[in-house]
């Protein structure tokens, strides 16, 4: 568990080359040469547990994907890798900001309150990772903590279990390493936003080192009430108690306090313009607080030179509650004053979850008839048990109602003079408590035939068990679904650098939704949504430090469940198409200059006409075509500058296809300074143009406004 914030620079300190090890540069020099190096007696990162390689912006290798150590190149499925390097340089804080960077993703609203994507089409609040282990709690996600973020397209369910139908986004975290090391970064921005972390290394003995990460936030945005705090702890300890053992247990602690905001309703089809900075909201009632505590533990032990036996664990309580008032109609005109008006509603939603996750893996490595194979077999189980409410607003103060006293109808004033809400039992509650239980087996394996041809199989085995009480209803609802999830990819090498791949995988999920807090009679006998994937592509490592990606799919959903155009309902949708190119390359043109492409193109329709859509119609939130480019270039050695452009396409805010997001274009720039050694400071100026952009929605009438011109200044100081 993590959040949103990156005015960090941490990931410079496992990077920095005065402090390589003997055993760093060998992990550096290959796979062969890294598996010795994990024997040495070093801590740093690459040799506790193995989380993969980087250089700047190029990724150069994932444990993510297969499980093992992998090189991209090899893996036959598209992903996205945001480095430490191009988190800084872009001084990203938000979710919204790495998925401006990922081919085939757009962000969410996410109602004001959480994390939301939509990836390949496919839209989710709970495909969410840390470290491959399971982080769906709705709320705003640090990266603080994190060294890079991982985008995996398409069904992941081999890897990631249930879910994960359009893809999964999965924080690599920091962790310790051999010696000592600090670095603190403070920020601001013209909005009135500041931030101060700090990343703490010290190595306690030959065996063992302490990392300390922490955040302090205080946000402000272009709109005229909102702000939050939020709080971030992470202390992680490393430990090798033999040659062929290492273990890291860590930490977090996470608070985060902020008005919920939902943004404008629409007018005619279109998002409400000249509203930039109101609220439709009230701010004294909408607000969410959020209070984690995590624990993780990792532990990798080599049997021999060719067995390894990893585990991970987590244990975490989330304890959650957000209220909000929000538009729920078009602003319309008063039949008798001629004004403007808008329809508003009103709930509360407190959530109390515990989440334990443990899975265990087992490695081989062997070869024989002139094949080389990593087989992976692995279990998984965990629990989850939620409580949760919904408690609607009702208009008590005798003012025109509609929709069993929920909604009324005021005009639209600055600031909205929003009627007493009373939050009370009534029509449209809900009170669940509900419990999960997963069970998962596995296996996998990557297969090499010679130097052309390598293959990639594997499948995987879910039980997921799931009770919701329903409290109003006095009523229990049970799911048992059992799941079988295959994957197989083939890819010809024919260079070493180069790659062309051909894939297919399938994954489910049960029909309850993200977050299983909504079971009944209906529900309780409808099969699992399932997602097949066939997506061909290529990947070129141009140099060491410059990669290529293009990839081809087409994703098939069956049994669908999809937001409506009226907040808070999910309707059956029958089933969906997604199909799409994505292209991206990454790296260093030259010593001086670091580039981040991005090009989407993506159609996502309906193809099973349901009371709910008709066939053809578009699924919400996906635009035709989305372009980003970021560049960083160092004019001297003491100053640079950059430059980003990001173009987002029309789309439709949900399926009822009532409602567009007009297309846009924004540009970003950034300067760069090294003080002196040690200190570097940046400033990063956002939406040069003051573009007026509406860049995604939760519902018809829950629609985001893009942030004005601002400047955000950042200064690093490394010990």
């Amino acid at each position: 568990m993590s959040g949103a914030s990156v005015l960090f620079l941490s990931g410079a300190l496992a990077a920095e080359p005065e402090r390589a090890s003997p055993a760093d540069e060998a992990a550096l020099a290959g796979p062969d040469s890294a598996l010795d190096a994990l024997k040495d007696q070093e801590l740093r990162h690459e040799t506790i547990v193995r989380t993969g390689k980087q250089d700047g912006y190029v990724p150069q290798e994932t444990v993510s994907a297969t499980k093992t150590a992998t090189a991209l190149v090899d893996i036959p499925q598209s992903i996205s890798v945001i480095t430490r390097d191009l988190l800084d340089d872009q001084a990203i804080r938000s979710l919204d900001a790495v998925i401006r960077l990922v081919p085939g993703a757009t962000i969410g609203q996410g109602e004001g309150h959480r994390d939301q994507v939509t990836i390949r089409g496919n839209n989710t609040t709970a495909d969410f990772f840390v470290d491959g282990l399971r982080d769906d709690v709705q709320f705003f996600r640090h990266f603080y903590n994190v060294e890079r973020v991982e985008v995996l397209k398409g069904p992941n369910a081999l890897i990631f279990g249930r879910g994960g139908g359009g893809g999964v986004v999965n924080r690599v975290t920091k962790i310790p390493f051999s010696g000592d090391a600090f670095s603190f970064e403070a920020g601001a921005d013209t909005f009135g936003a500041y931030i101060l972390s700090a990343d703490a290394n010290k190595t306690l003995s030959e065996t063992t080192a302490l990392r300390l990460n922490a955040l302090y936030e205080d946000g402000r945005n272009h709109r005229d009430v909102f702000e939050f705090e939020r709080i971030g702890f992470n202390p992680t300890f490393g430990w090798r108690p033999t040659e062929a053992t290492r273990l890291v247990i860590g930490y977090e602690y996470a608070s985060d306090d902020r008005i919920v905001d939902r943004g404008v309703p629409s007018i005619a089809g279109l998002p409400a313009r000249g509203f930039d900075r109101q609220f439709f909201g009230s701010p004294e009632l909408n607000e969410s607080d959020l209070l984690a505590h995590v624990v993780t533990a990792r532990a990798e032990h080599d049997v021999n030179d060719n067995l390894t036996l990893d585990a991970k664990f987590s244990f975490g309580t989330f304890d959650k509650t957000y209220r909000n008032v929000f538009p729920a109609t078009p602003i319309s005109i008063n039949a008798v004053t001629g004004a403007q008006q808008v329809g508003i509603e009103a709930y509360l939603d407190p959530t109390e979850r515990e989440n334990i996750f443990g899975q265990s893996n087992l490695t081989w490595r062997a070869s024989g008839l002139g094949t080389e194979h990593i087989v992976l077999a692995g279990i998984e189980f965990g629990n989850q048990t939620t409580v949760n409410q919904r408690i609607n607003g009702f208009f008590d103060s005798g003012v025109p109602t509609t929709v069993f006293g929920r909604r009324t109808v005021i005009p639209v004033t600055d600031p909205l003079a929003i009627p007493p809400i009373t939050f009370r039992p009534g029509n449209g509650n809900r009170s669940v408590r509900t419990g999960a239980d997963i069970y998962s087996v596995y296996v996998q394996d990557q297969i090499g035939f010679g130097r052309w041809v390598d293959v990639i199989i594997g499948v995987r085995f879910d039980q997921f068990n799931l009770e919701v009480q329903d409290f109003l209803a006095n009523a229990t609802f049970v799911r048992n679904d059992s799941f079988v999830s295959p994957r197989v990819g083939v890819t010809f090498k024919p260079v070493e650098a180069a790659s062309l791949y051909g894939s297919f995988s399938r994954s489910f999920l049960p029909q309850s939704g993200d977050q299983f807090l909504s079971l009944d009679l209906s529900l309780e006998a409808l099969e699992p949504e399932r997602f097949d994937n066939y997506e061909i592509g290529a990947k070129w490592d141009i140099t060491a430090r410059i990669a290529v990606n293009l990839a081809v799919y087409q994703l098939e959903r069956l049994n669908t469940r999809a937001p409506a155009a009226e907040a808070g309902v999910i309707v059956l949708t029958g089933a969906q198409r997604s199909r799409g190119v994505e292209a991206s390359l990454s790296g260093a043109i030259t010593e001086k200059w670091n580039v981040s492409l991005a090009y989407t193109f993506q159609d996502a329709e309906i193809t099973e006409t349901t009371t709910a859509a008709p066939a053809g119609r578009q699924v919400g939130q996906v635009p035709r075509h989305v372009f980003s480019a970021w560049s960083r270039y160092d004019v001297f050695e003491r100053f640079g500058i950059g430059l980003g452009v990001f173009y987002q396409g029309d789309s439709f805010a949900t399926i009822s296809n009532a409602v567009t997001l007009p297309d846009f274009v924004r540009i970003d720039a950034a300067l760069f300074f090294r003080l002196t050694e040690k200190i570097e400071a940046q400033i990063n100026i956002e939406n040069i143009g003051n573009t007026d952009f509406f860049p995604t929605a939760h519902t018809d009438n829950n629609i985001t406004t893009g942030a004005s011109r601002s400047a955000r200044f950042t200064i690093r100081a490394r010990y």
